[in-house]
Protein backbone atom coordinates (compact mmCIF):
# COMPACT_ATOMS: atom_id res chain seq x y z
CA UNK A 1 0.00 0.00 0.00
CA UNK A 2 2.53 1.99 1.55
CA UNK A 3 4.80 1.44 -1.85
CA UNK A 4 1.69 1.86 -4.14
CA UNK A 5 0.98 5.57 -2.96
CA UNK A 6 4.47 7.05 -3.25
CA UNK A 7 4.34 5.74 -6.94
CA UNK A 8 1.34 7.39 -7.44
CA UNK A 9 2.96 10.77 -5.55
CA UNK A 10 5.65 10.36 -7.66
CA UNK A 11 3.94 10.02 -11.27
CA UNK A 12 2.49 13.63 -10.18
CA UNK A 13 5.94 15.06 -8.54
CA UNK A 14 8.09 14.45 -11.32
CA UNK A 15 6.02 12.47 -14.28
CA UNK A 16 3.88 15.55 -15.61
CA UNK A 17 0.70 14.12 -13.82
CA UNK A 18 -1.63 16.80 -13.06
CA UNK A 19 -2.01 17.01 -9.29
CA UNK A 20 -5.47 17.43 -8.90
CA UNK A 21 -7.97 20.24 -6.95
CA UNK A 22 -7.63 18.03 -3.54
CA UNK A 23 -4.10 17.57 -3.84
CA UNK A 24 -3.35 21.60 -4.68
CA UNK A 25 -6.13 22.42 -1.82
CA UNK A 26 -3.64 20.39 0.60
CA UNK A 27 -0.70 21.71 -0.64
CA UNK A 28 -2.01 25.33 0.45
CA UNK A 29 -2.95 24.28 3.88
CA UNK A 30 0.29 23.26 3.69
CA UNK A 31 2.20 26.53 3.12
CA UNK A 32 0.08 28.35 4.75
CA UNK A 33 1.00 26.80 7.99
CA UNK A 34 4.60 26.76 7.17
CA UNK A 35 4.89 30.45 6.59
CA UNK A 36 2.90 30.96 9.85
CA UNK A 37 5.58 28.68 11.74
CA UNK A 38 8.44 30.59 10.53
CA UNK A 39 7.15 33.94 10.99
CA UNK A 40 6.87 32.67 14.73
CA UNK A 41 10.70 32.05 15.15
CA UNK A 42 11.40 35.43 13.16
CA UNK A 43 9.14 37.58 15.14
CA UNK A 44 10.36 35.16 18.49
CA UNK A 45 7.24 33.87 19.58
CA UNK A 46 9.21 30.59 19.07
CA UNK A 47 12.60 30.24 20.62
CA UNK A 48 15.69 29.36 18.67
CA UNK A 49 18.74 27.39 20.54
CA UNK A 50 22.31 28.56 20.09
CA UNK A 51 25.14 25.98 20.18
CA UNK A 52 28.83 27.50 22.00
CA UNK A 53 30.36 25.53 18.67
CA UNK A 54 29.50 26.23 14.93
CA UNK A 55 26.60 24.24 13.64
CA UNK A 56 26.56 23.03 9.95
CA UNK A 57 22.67 21.99 8.68
CA UNK A 58 22.65 19.70 5.73
CA UNK A 59 19.02 19.30 4.58
CA UNK A 60 16.78 19.82 1.19
CA UNK A 61 13.94 21.22 0.12
CA UNK A 62 12.19 18.29 -1.32
CA UNK A 63 10.71 15.36 0.20
CA UNK A 64 12.53 12.14 0.17
CA UNK A 65 16.41 11.08 -0.76
CA UNK A 66 18.77 13.58 -2.53
CA UNK A 67 22.54 12.39 -1.50
CA UNK A 68 22.70 13.97 2.25
CA UNK A 69 24.34 11.12 3.94
CA UNK A 70 27.07 10.70 1.71
CA UNK A 71 27.37 14.52 1.70
CA UNK A 72 27.57 14.63 5.32
CA UNK A 73 30.26 11.37 5.22
CA UNK A 74 31.97 13.56 3.61
CA UNK A 75 31.82 16.76 5.30
CA UNK A 76 32.53 14.63 8.96
CA UNK A 77 35.83 13.41 6.78
CA UNK A 78 37.48 16.83 5.78
CA UNK A 79 36.16 18.67 9.26
CA UNK A 80 37.92 15.90 10.91
CA UNK A 81 41.38 16.09 8.57
CA UNK A 82 41.11 19.87 9.76
CA UNK A 83 41.14 19.11 13.06
CA UNK A 84 37.50 19.12 14.07
CA UNK A 85 35.82 16.76 16.25
CA UNK A 86 32.38 17.06 14.71
CA UNK A 87 29.49 15.13 15.83
CA UNK A 88 25.66 14.45 14.08
CA UNK A 89 22.73 14.60 15.12
CA UNK A 90 19.54 12.98 13.61
CA UNK A 91 15.96 12.45 14.37
CA UNK A 92 16.45 9.01 13.36
CA UNK A 93 13.69 8.67 10.29
CA UNK A 94 12.03 5.31 10.72
CA UNK A 95 13.10 4.29 14.14
CA UNK A 96 11.30 2.70 16.79
CA UNK A 97 10.79 5.81 19.64
CA UNK A 98 11.72 9.00 20.15
CA UNK A 99 14.18 8.92 22.92
CA UNK A 100 17.63 9.73 23.12
CA UNK A 101 20.00 7.46 22.10
CA UNK A 102 23.57 7.46 21.39
CA UNK A 103 24.57 4.93 18.16
CA UNK A 104 26.32 2.34 18.38
CA UNK A 105 27.93 0.20 15.42
CA UNK A 106 26.31 -2.42 16.91
CA UNK A 107 22.69 -0.80 17.40
CA UNK A 108 19.96 -2.18 15.33
CA UNK A 109 18.94 0.08 12.76
CA UNK A 110 15.56 -0.49 13.87
CA UNK A 111 16.16 1.22 16.66
CA UNK A 112 18.18 4.56 15.62
CA UNK A 113 17.13 4.43 12.02
CA UNK A 114 18.93 3.72 8.96
CA UNK A 115 21.25 6.84 7.76
CA UNK A 116 22.19 6.94 11.48
CA UNK A 117 23.96 3.78 11.66
CA UNK A 118 25.71 4.03 8.54
CA UNK A 119 27.09 7.53 9.70
CA UNK A 120 28.24 5.86 12.94
CA UNK A 121 29.68 3.10 11.15
CA UNK A 122 31.30 4.66 8.37
CA UNK A 123 32.63 7.99 9.83
CA UNK A 124 33.25 6.54 13.75
CA UNK A 125 32.22 10.36 14.87
CA UNK A 126 29.65 10.41 17.47
CA UNK A 127 26.06 10.30 16.03
CA UNK A 128 22.88 10.86 18.44
CA UNK A 129 19.25 10.00 17.66
CA UNK A 130 16.75 12.00 18.84
CA UNK A 131 13.55 13.48 18.02
CA UNK A 132 14.62 17.15 20.07
CA UNK A 133 17.82 17.85 18.15
CA UNK A 134 18.45 20.88 20.71
CA UNK A 135 18.89 18.25 23.51
CA UNK A 136 20.86 15.84 20.71
CA UNK A 137 23.26 18.77 19.81
CA UNK A 138 23.72 19.62 23.72
CA UNK A 139 24.67 16.09 24.79
CA UNK A 140 27.56 16.06 22.12
CA UNK A 141 29.07 19.24 23.26
CA UNK A 142 28.68 18.30 26.87
CA UNK A 143 31.08 15.29 25.50
CA UNK A 144 34.03 17.09 23.76
CA UNK A 145 32.29 17.94 20.73
CA UNK A 146 33.54 20.87 18.59
CA UNK A 147 31.00 21.48 15.37
CA UNK A 148 27.61 19.82 15.21
CA UNK A 149 26.32 18.52 11.83
CA UNK A 150 22.81 18.37 12.24
CA UNK A 151 21.22 15.79 9.28
CA UNK A 152 18.07 16.63 7.40
CA UNK A 153 17.46 20.06 9.59
CA UNK A 154 17.18 22.53 7.13
CA UNK A 155 13.21 22.64 8.27
CA UNK A 156 13.49 22.00 11.87
CA UNK A 157 14.13 25.77 13.30
CA UNK A 158 14.26 25.31 17.12
CA UNK A 159 18.27 24.41 16.46
CA UNK A 160 19.97 27.32 15.32
CA UNK A 161 22.35 27.08 12.49
CA UNK A 162 25.05 29.06 11.11
CA UNK A 163 25.19 27.64 7.78
CA UNK A 164 23.05 25.85 5.73
CA UNK A 165 23.93 23.40 2.64
CA UNK A 166 20.74 22.41 0.69
CA UNK A 167 21.38 18.74 -1.46
CA UNK A 168 19.39 18.96 -4.80
CA UNK A 169 18.92 15.74 -6.93
CA UNK A 170 20.76 16.93 -10.18
CA UNK A 171 18.63 14.86 -12.29
CA UNK A 172 15.10 15.21 -10.84
CA UNK A 173 15.49 19.02 -9.54
CA UNK A 174 12.28 20.31 -8.10
CA UNK A 175 9.96 18.37 -9.57
CA UNK A 176 6.96 19.92 -10.63
CA UNK A 177 7.62 23.00 -7.77
CA UNK A 178 4.33 22.37 -6.13
CA UNK A 179 4.58 22.11 -2.17
CA UNK A 180 3.41 19.05 -0.48
CA UNK A 181 1.63 16.55 -1.07
CA UNK A 182 0.93 18.48 -4.45
CA UNK A 183 4.75 18.55 -4.85
CA UNK A 184 7.99 17.25 -3.50
CA UNK A 185 8.58 21.04 -1.76
CA UNK A 186 8.31 21.01 2.19
CA UNK A 187 9.14 24.51 1.66
CA UNK A 188 9.54 26.92 -1.20
CA UNK A 189 13.39 27.12 -1.90
CA UNK A 190 15.23 30.14 -0.37
CA UNK A 191 18.66 31.34 0.10
CA UNK A 192 21.33 29.22 1.77
CA UNK A 193 25.09 29.32 2.44
CA UNK A 194 25.41 26.60 0.31
CA UNK A 195 23.75 24.50 -2.66
CA UNK A 196 25.29 20.88 -3.37
CA UNK A 197 23.68 19.11 -6.43
CA UNK A 198 23.95 15.39 -6.72
CA UNK A 199 25.09 14.14 -10.29
CA UNK A 200 23.53 15.24 -13.45
CA UNK A 201 25.15 17.87 -15.59
CA UNK A 202 27.26 21.29 -13.99
CA UNK A 203 24.81 23.12 -12.44
CA UNK A 204 24.20 26.39 -13.23
CA UNK A 205 24.35 27.26 -9.17
CA UNK A 206 25.88 25.22 -6.57
CA UNK A 207 28.53 22.84 -6.07
CA UNK A 208 28.15 19.41 -8.12
CA UNK A 209 28.70 16.34 -6.28
CA UNK A 210 29.91 13.30 -8.03
CA UNK A 211 29.28 9.57 -5.99
CA UNK A 212 31.34 7.01 -6.85
CA UNK A 213 31.15 3.45 -6.30
CA UNK A 214 33.72 0.84 -4.53
CA UNK A 215 33.70 -2.52 -4.47
CA UNK A 216 30.46 -4.93 -3.69
CA UNK A 217 31.25 -6.10 -0.18
CA UNK A 218 29.62 -9.65 1.49
CA UNK A 219 26.99 -8.90 3.75
CA UNK A 220 28.21 -12.78 5.01
CA UNK A 221 31.50 -11.95 5.64
CA UNK A 222 34.56 -9.90 4.64
CA UNK A 223 34.81 -10.47 1.02
CA UNK A 224 35.14 -7.90 -1.72
CA UNK A 225 34.23 -8.24 -5.52
CA UNK A 226 34.80 -5.44 -8.61
CA UNK A 227 31.22 -4.57 -9.62
CA UNK A 228 32.33 -6.02 -13.03
CA UNK A 229 32.83 -9.56 -11.98
CA UNK A 230 28.78 -9.18 -12.10
CA UNK A 231 28.53 -8.00 -15.58
CA UNK A 232 26.87 -10.18 -17.83
CA UNK A 233 24.60 -12.08 -15.77
CA UNK A 234 21.28 -10.99 -13.87
CA UNK A 235 21.28 -10.04 -10.43
CA UNK A 236 18.63 -8.91 -7.97
CA UNK A 237 19.14 -5.30 -7.25
CA UNK A 238 17.68 -3.83 -4.33
CA UNK A 239 16.80 -0.86 -3.37
CA UNK A 240 14.89 1.13 0.18
CA UNK A 241 16.21 4.53 -0.74
CA UNK A 242 14.72 7.80 -2.17
CA UNK A 243 15.70 7.75 -5.78
CA UNK A 244 16.34 3.58 -6.51
CA UNK A 245 16.34 4.74 -10.50
CA UNK A 246 20.17 5.79 -9.46
CA UNK A 247 21.23 3.15 -7.93
CA UNK A 248 19.84 0.37 -10.71
CA UNK A 249 21.59 2.54 -13.06
CA UNK A 250 24.78 2.49 -11.71
CA UNK A 251 24.70 -1.43 -11.77
CA UNK A 252 23.51 -1.01 -15.40
CA UNK A 253 26.58 0.85 -16.06
CA UNK A 254 28.65 -1.70 -15.09
CA UNK A 255 26.93 -4.26 -17.53
CA UNK A 256 24.89 -5.99 -14.93
CA UNK A 257 21.86 -7.29 -16.41
CA UNK A 258 19.27 -5.47 -13.27
CA UNK A 259 16.26 -7.05 -11.90
CA UNK A 260 14.58 -4.00 -10.13
CA UNK A 261 13.10 -4.19 -6.88
CA UNK A 262 12.69 -0.87 -5.59
CA UNK A 263 11.06 -0.36 -1.94
CA UNK A 264 9.68 2.68 -0.08
CA UNK A 265 12.59 4.51 1.60
CA UNK A 266 13.43 3.71 4.64
CA UNK A 267 11.65 0.23 4.42
CA UNK A 268 12.38 -2.10 7.02
CA UNK A 269 13.29 -5.32 5.64
CA UNK A 270 12.65 -8.75 6.98
CA UNK A 271 13.69 -12.14 5.61
CA UNK A 272 11.04 -12.93 3.38
CA UNK A 273 11.86 -10.16 0.85
CA UNK A 274 14.40 -12.11 -0.46
CA UNK A 275 12.95 -15.29 -0.29
CA UNK A 276 12.02 -15.89 -3.51
CA UNK A 277 15.32 -14.54 -5.04
CA UNK A 278 18.07 -16.85 -6.92
CA UNK A 279 21.51 -15.63 -7.97
CA UNK A 280 23.23 -12.34 -6.94
CA UNK A 281 21.81 -9.86 -4.84
CA UNK A 282 23.20 -6.27 -4.98
CA UNK A 283 21.76 -3.63 -2.51
CA UNK A 284 22.50 -0.33 -1.21
CA UNK A 285 25.14 0.12 1.94
CA UNK A 286 22.14 2.28 3.30
CA UNK A 287 19.83 -1.07 3.39
CA UNK A 288 22.66 -2.92 4.05
CA UNK A 289 22.86 -2.43 7.60
CA UNK A 290 19.55 -3.53 8.10
CA UNK A 291 20.11 -6.92 6.27
CA UNK A 292 23.16 -7.84 7.43
CA UNK A 293 21.81 -10.26 9.87
CA UNK A 294 19.44 -12.40 7.69
CA UNK A 295 21.93 -14.79 6.41
CA UNK A 296 21.64 -13.98 3.00
CA UNK A 297 24.31 -16.12 1.07
CA UNK A 298 25.03 -14.42 -1.72
CA UNK A 299 24.32 -10.61 -0.87
CA UNK A 300 26.16 -8.08 -1.44
CA UNK A 301 25.93 -3.81 -1.33
CA UNK A 302 27.94 -1.74 -3.14
CA UNK A 303 29.21 1.39 -1.20
CA UNK A 304 29.30 5.24 -2.43
CA UNK A 305 31.36 8.39 -1.40
CA UNK A 306 31.12 11.40 -2.31
CA UNK A 307 33.22 13.72 -4.34
CA UNK A 308 32.87 18.00 -4.42
CA UNK A 309 35.18 19.89 -5.46
CA UNK A 310 38.51 21.47 -3.79
CA UNK A 311 36.74 25.42 -4.23
CA UNK A 312 33.35 24.27 -2.51
CA UNK A 313 35.72 22.95 1.20
CA UNK A 314 38.12 25.64 0.86
CA UNK A 315 34.96 28.30 0.75
CA UNK A 316 33.36 25.92 3.83
CA UNK A 317 36.60 26.27 5.95
CA UNK A 318 36.40 30.03 5.36
CA UNK A 319 33.04 30.28 6.73
CA UNK A 320 33.88 28.63 9.55
CA UNK A 321 37.02 30.60 10.28
CA UNK A 322 34.97 33.93 10.07
CA UNK A 323 31.98 32.75 12.67
CA UNK A 324 32.36 35.34 15.54
CA UNK A 325 33.70 33.65 18.24
CA UNK A 326 33.76 30.13 17.08
CA UNK A 327 38.01 29.69 16.35
CA UNK A 328 38.52 27.09 14.02
CA UNK A 329 41.15 24.26 15.43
Amino acid sequence: MKAALERWLLARWYEGRAPGLLLRGMATIHGALGALRASLYTRGILSTHSLPVPVIVVGNFTAGGTGKTPLVMALVQHLVEKGWKPGVVSRGHGRAGNSPLRVQIDTPASACGDEPLLIARRSGVPVQVDADRVRAAKMLVAEGCSLIIADDGLQHLRLARDIEIEVRDGGRGLGNGLLLPAGPLRERPRSVDFRVVNGGSAPTSGELMQLSVGDARSLAGDVRRGLASFSGQPAHAVAGIGNPARFFDVLRQAGIEVIEHAFPDHHGFCREDFAAFEGPVLMTEKDAVKCAGFGLANAWFVPVTASLPADFYARLDARLAALPGHAPP
